[in-house]
């Protein structure tokens, strides 16, 4: 229709068009540029590729960093990664410390314009406590009155779950027992809402870029598995003004050395991880951009608890004595991480010093020689030499560090295979208990010791060495009734040490954040939980 119109015009009346559309292309084509150059997008080194955007799949603080932006919970994180209100604008607590009564913003939206109501969050616990939803990390919600119960298949109704609307702007969430870091696990992604209408629209796809719908800061755009997420602004967040960084992009990338590369050509922003054999030279040639910190996080070896030789604890007991925990930070990796002789680490809200085995203050030949008598009481001597397998994922600081255990372990005359995989492969082999010895590692979900001593109950699906002691089991579960929190802390250390002198597993080194971050971005807090939502994040040129 319009060719045929335009053949009509005498040849001066095209000239007069052909130049006026000429200029409205120079000017379009620039308004474009210009605002392609103003899009702030971060570029982020994220490692590992995330297995879903779904909150109640996902496990890892590489999907952490994206699905946190892109959902809000009642509670939520400000820039020190403390608690504030999120869709929640304030709540109470009833007098016994059981009820909580939370009320939701006004008119606040799904990303497809959708309210988001209280019935949404009745929807998503329900969700995750459902044992046919196969959420792993559910525990982390059982202080809920019959969570437990439900997700362990021993009430089929999920409305018995202690979560109500009240109405579409209250929701009223009842506890099995006084729970101090309550508040504190609701920043959790298990605790996001889920928007109801689009899972029963699209069922499992809900979660596709084309189908899913978000409610917290921004929402995807693309995701191209083993590549890259990105996202943008969702314009119906209630705070959406306050974005100063348009969208991020997050990068699938496990090989340090190739990030750090592709972050000096200025492909980065953020890296999440770096080679710790390039810190002394990034102090150097990128003055403050590698940032290390303290946070609450441990790294570990975990034993087959439930096999031979693993299940004696003597033969766990003189694999952990003969690592030399002291060398590994500052020589090993060269970052100075604290060795670890506790389970839980220092700084846990209402704990109080943690738990250490008794062996720690030995000198380190002493150590070695008393796991030599442990490992021949065994029956592991120079004719019969114990076999492991040390599993790990690709990384190259993991990698150092298994290298250097396996030396460590060999004046006792033991054999190691050292084997390496991707992350998702690592983890999901550690869950169907695929391993002798093998690396993991644990960052707080929220500020209290019982996240970490969860690790070692025989019901968490992350007890990856299936340590299995019932008054282990029943000290944690005590301890978690008590509202006196120095008689609930009291018990906790008792579970704590005993795990710790039955060797459960190896504790190796405190983690310590270790980021590089460009001087383009502003607003980066390091904290003990190392979170840093791009919410609060700005991008210079």
């Amino acid at each position: 229709m319009l060719i045929q119109s335009r053949r009509s015009l005498s040849e001066g009346r095209k000239g007069f068009v052909s130049r006026v559309l000429l200029v409205l292309s120079v000017t379009l084509g620039s308004t474009l540029a210009a605002l392609t150059a103003q899009a702030a997008v971060l570029n982020i080194h994220n490692g590992a590729d995330p297995s879903s955007l779904d909150p109640h799949k996902i496990t890892g603080d590489w999907e952490n960093r994206i699905v946190g932006d892109m959902f809000e919970g009642l509670v939520t994180e400000d820039s020190s990664a403390e608690p504030m209100p999120g869709q929640a604008t304030s709540w109470t607590l009833s007098e016994d410390a059981l009820v909580y009564t939370f009320t939701l913003r006004e008119g606040i939206h799904w990303s497809d314009g959708t309210p988001v109501t209280a019935n949404d969050f009745v929807f998503a616990f329900q969700r995750l406590m459902n044992p046919a939803t196969g959420a792993d990390y559910a525990y982390l919600q059982y202080p809920i009155k019959n969570a437990e119960a439900i997700n362990a298949g021993d009430i089929a109704d999920v409305s018995q779950l202690g979560v109500v609307a009240i109405d579409d702007n209250t929701l009223e969430i009842t506890l099995e027992s006084p729970t101090a870091y309550f508040i504190g696990a609701l920043t959790h992604y298990t605790a996001y809402p889920l928007p109801q209408h689009t899972l029963e629209e699209h069922g499992d796809d809900w979660v596709k870029v084309d189908n899913i719908v978000t409610n917290g800061p921004y929402r995807p755009i693309e995701w191209v598995p083993g590549s890259h997420v990105s996202t943008e602004k969702n314009p119906e967040y209630y705070d959406m003004e306050s974005l100063t960084i348009d969208g991020a992009k997050f990068f699938v990338l496990e090989d340090e050395s190739a990030a750090l590369k592709r972050y000096r050509a200025g492909e980065f922003h953020i890296m999440t991880e770096f080679p710790t054999d390039q810190f002394e030279w990034m102090q150097e040639n990128l003055p403050g951009q590698a940032q290390v910190a303290p946070f609450a996080g441990l790294y570990y070896y975990v034993m087959n608890n439930s096999e031979p030789p693993f299940d004696n604890a003597d033969v766990r007991k003189a694999l952990s004595m003969s690592v030399n925990r002291e060398v590994i930070g500052p020589q090993i990796l060269g970052t100075g991480e604290i060795p670890a002789y506790s389970w839980v680490p220092p700084g846990m809200a209402n704990y109080g010093d943690p738990y250490e085995v008794d062996w720690k203050d030995m000198p380190y030949g002493d150590k070695v020689a008393m796991a030599k008598e442990l490992l021949e009481g065994a029956g592991y001597t120079s004719d019969n030499p114990l076999e492991l397998q040390l599993r790990y994922n690709t990384n190259e600081n993991h990698k150092r560090i298994a290298v250097a255990i396996a030396a460590m372990w060999k004046p006792l005359g033991i054999d190691v295979e050292l084997y390496n995989t991707e992350t998702k492969v690592h983890y999901d082999e550690l869950s169907r208990g695929v391993l002798d010895v093998a690396r993991a590692g644990w960052l707080a979900d929220y500020n209290d010791a019982d996240n970490f001593l969860n690790l070692l109950k025989s019901t968490v699906q992350y007890n990856y060495g299936r340590y299995n002691n019932t008054g282990f089991d029943a000290l944690i579960d005590e301890a978690n009734t008590l509202t006196d929190i120095e008689a609930r802390a009291a018990l906790l250390k008792q579970a704590e040490k005993l795990a710790m002198d039955e060797s459960a597993a190896i504790p190796i080194y405190y983690y310590l954040s270790r980021n590089v971050v460009s001087p383009k971005v502003s607003g980066f807090e390091n904290n003990a939980f190392d979170v840093h939502r791009t919410r609060w994040l700005s991008l210079s040129e």
